[in-house]
């Protein structure tokens, strides 16, 4: 039967009865203190003797392709990244994620070339930052093998032990002769010194589904020469370029290795699977028996311990796991290599609070922990944390938004911090006063509002906040409901708390009229009232926010539209399908889920295969109607249309969910703007440039005002974070 409506939209079109699911995220838990662990210091800020060099805490960035390089060189975006990153706090940063020695190893998502000595003067710089600020630095060096793309940069072929084709990038590699494998051992050499040279204090090669690691695998390594066959023979290669790094760096430079271990134990916690040996790949005792050998060469002065494969995009997703996967999965392994070894090891896998972080190294399982994405969501962390501010740290809800830019050939950003990254524009971590108070007005109160609060409250103005709804955080509250995506709700928990900490007057079930805007006698309004659901002008449908929201049951037979290609509608799919729902999940795209990112997309396809959605790409809804059954039934006829073929399918269902983005609210705006001294005008060049607003159209008008997020058109957090941060904070 056709699907019940158990709330509707106000005459906003707010929906007015989904509850508000509040989340306690990671980083609002109640902490593990050093008094917790019995221990009179913080084990986080005990230095750390690494050879010469003494790092000041336990905390690491571990290295990273944010793709903020110009030309293959690290310039002044990312030199300020990484020295906010120094300026927060943090004992040890490494740069240059991937960064390659060659010419056959190419630049192709934003890595720093380190075959050229163009690049010393700018290590120079960044390293020259980052010490100014009391941290160390090193970098990482790696040749990508087989895992890039030929077709690039000088359209040199991919290069690898054997000739084994990397499912992720599908190149065909040209198996090395004697004279490639001698040429690259020089390069590595060649690089390490470049760094050296750089300032930086120390390196760290990378043997984690590239071309060192390519040679250890039986998987990746049918060579019957020398650098195949025996173990011995397989970490010859390896054993070569840390002699030719020796030669030219010396003793005391620090070198490092970030190596590939291997799940040894059961996965970590129920659906999720801890990569471990495929048949025929290296085993965990395997992996520890090469991390000995290079232990005894006595070239190697860290290990920093990777679990997992790369090579596809479904393994991908579990070495870097989102919020689906648990806390630090692996640290187990970590450890095992910290027993076995006896040599400093560090670790960073979706340790994004400090609880983790803190019994890691309490533990004994590792002697520097990797917070990387935890930073990039909050640079600050090790600062807050050493200061007692925990409650302010910006927490990383493990959305994976910035691995999935880089993966797409973007530029790493943090979902809800969008000063990250952009700190060379002069986007800020903090907040600087401003030199006036002035009364502030914000309309909505999803998070393009409650940033908007934030900041303006951090300017010193004195803020109300009107929220239509019971509860704040607005399209973030919905989303969180989606079965694994729950962490979601980290961001809006976030910024209430912040606006609750700045004592923001925040008005719940309140609508915002012109009369009561008036009444405040405001001099800045942020229009942040967001949208409601496009449903394409169809008879009835519904949407994945009354789905997810609880507002509507669906069932039995489900028809899902998305032309978003975002989380909405999978997610919608995946819940109704777990409950025990027959769906299918049609889409415009040539793919389902085409707007996510590596790290999302495998997640959602392993799930809604479990569960047994039908996959339907390429096809448009054109119409639903309601069609009456023997027995006085109803059900819905829906019509899809192949673009493609120009052929028209039917579909009998009892429930269609449309997802099409939102269509902002603007009425409320409409009766503000002749009111106000900008008529609702943005300069976007004084926007883009990060100049106050001074348009003035109106000499009569009583107030600045300007519309943010959804509010302006259908897009991301990020976006409707990024929008009130830029505007807000000249304010």
């Amino acid at each position: 039967m056709k699907c019940a409506v158990v709330a509707s939209r106000n005459a906003r079109g707010v929906f007015t009865k989904v509850p508000a699911v509040k989340h306690r995220s990671i980083s609002t838990q109640e902490s593990l203190t050093s008094e917790s662990l019995g221990l009179q210091t913080d084990p986080l800020f005990e230095p750390f003797q690494l050879k010469g060099l003494r790092l000041r805490n336990r905390i690491l960035s571990t290295s990273h392709a944010p793709n903020y390089v110009v030309d293959g060189l690290p310039q002044e975006r990312y030199r300020k990244y990484h020295e906010a990153k120094a300026q927060g706090g943090i004992g040890l940063t490494m740069i240059g994620g991937s960064s390659c020695v060659s010419r056959d190893s190419p630049s192709a998502f934003g890595q720093i070339n380190l075959a050229t000595d163009a690049v010393v003067p700018h290590l120079q710089e960044v390293s020259s930052a980052v010490h100014g600020h009391g941290a160390a630095i090193m970098l990482q060096l790696t040749h990508m093998g087989r895992r890039t793309w030929w077709n690039v940069s000088d359209w040199l072929p991919v290069i690898a032990p054997s000739r084994l084709r990397e499912e992720a990038h599908k190149s065909y590699p040209k198996a090395m002769d004697i004279f490639d494998i001698k040429r690259v051992v020089g390069d590595f050499g060649d690089a390490a010194r470049r760094c050296q040279l750089g300032g930086l204090d120390g390196v760290e090669l990378l043997a984690s589904g590239h071309l060192l690691d390519s040679f250890w695998s039986p998987l990746t390594n049918s060579r019957s020469d020398e650098y195949g066959g025996s173990l011995a023979n397989r970490i010859r290669f390896c054993m070569e370029v840390l002699e030719d790094i020796r030669a030219k760096v010396g003793t005391d430079f620090i070198v490092g290795i970030r190596m590939i271990g291997k799940a040894a134990n059961s996965p970590a916690s129920p659906g999720w699977e801890v990569p471990g040996a495929e048949h025929g790949d290296l085993t965990h005792d395997e992996c520890l028996e090469i991390g000995k050998l290079l232990a005894d060469s006595g070239m190697v002065d860290f290990f920093n311990i990777n679990v997992g494969q790369i090579d596809t995009d479904n393994k991908l997703a579990s070495q870097i796991p989102s919020m689906y996967g648990p806390l630090a999965p692996n640290l187990d392994v970590a450890a095992s290599f910290r027993k076995e070894l006896g040599m400093p090891i560090f670790h960073a896998c979706r340790v994004i609070d400090l609880t983790t972080a803190r019994r890691a190294i309490a533990e004994d399982a590792v002697d520097m922990i990797g917070m990387t994405r935890a930073q990039i969501a909050d640079p600050n962390l090790a600062h807050k944390a050493k200061q007692g501010l925990e409650a302010q740290i910006r927490p990383c809800v493990g959305a994976g938004y910035c691995l999935d830019r880089i993966y797409k050939g973007l530029d790493a950003l943090c979902l809800h911090n969008p000063a990250t990254g952009r700190e060379y524009i002069g986007m800020p971590h903090s907040i600087a006063k401003a030199d006036k108070s002035l009364n502030a007005c914000v309309i909505g109160g999803g998070v393009a509002g409650l940033e908007a609060a934030r900041v303006l409250a951090m300017r010193g103005h004195k803020v109300v906040l009107f929220e239509v709804a019971q509860h704040l955080g607005g399209q973030i509250r919905v989303a969180q409901r989606a079965t694994w995506r729950r962490d979601l709700g980290g961001i809006a928990d976030y910024l209430e708390q912040e606006v609750g900490r700045l004592q923001v007057d925040v008005r719940l079930s309140t609508e915002a009229t012109l009369e009561t805007v008036q009444s405040l006698a405001p001099d800045i309004v942020i229009y942040a009232a967001g949208g409601i659901p496009d449903d394409l002008g169809l008879q009835h449908v519904v949407s994945t926010w009354e789905v997810l929201g609880g507002e509507v049951s669906v069932g039995p037979r489900v028809l899902i539209f998305d032309s978003h290609g975002g989380f909405q509608a999978p997610s919608c799919a995946e819940a109704a399908a777990k409950n025990g729902d027959a769906v299918e999940l049609v889409t415009s795209d040539r793919m389902v889920g085409e707007g996510m990112g590596a790290l999302n997309w495998p997640i959602f396809l392993r799930n809604l295969y479990k569960y047994g959605v039908k996959l339907t790409p390429d096809h448009r809804l054109v119409s639903v109607e309601q069609v009456a059954q023997d027995g006085g039934s109803t059900h819905l006829k829906a019509l899809l249309c192949n673009p493609y073929s120009g052929s028209v399918e039917e579909r009998v269902v009892d429930t269609v969910i449309v997802e099409n983005g939102t269509v902002p609210l603007e009425d409320v705006f409409e009766d503000l703007r002749p009111h106000s001294t900008n008529h609702g005008e943005i300069d976007l060049d004084a926007l883009v440039s990060g100049r106050p607003q001074s348009l003035c159209k109106n000499s009569s008008g009583a107030f600045q005002l300007f519309r943010v997020g959804d509010a302006v058109s259908s897009r991301d957090v990020h976006a409707a974070i990024y929008d009130s941060l830029r505007l807000c904070k000249d304010l």
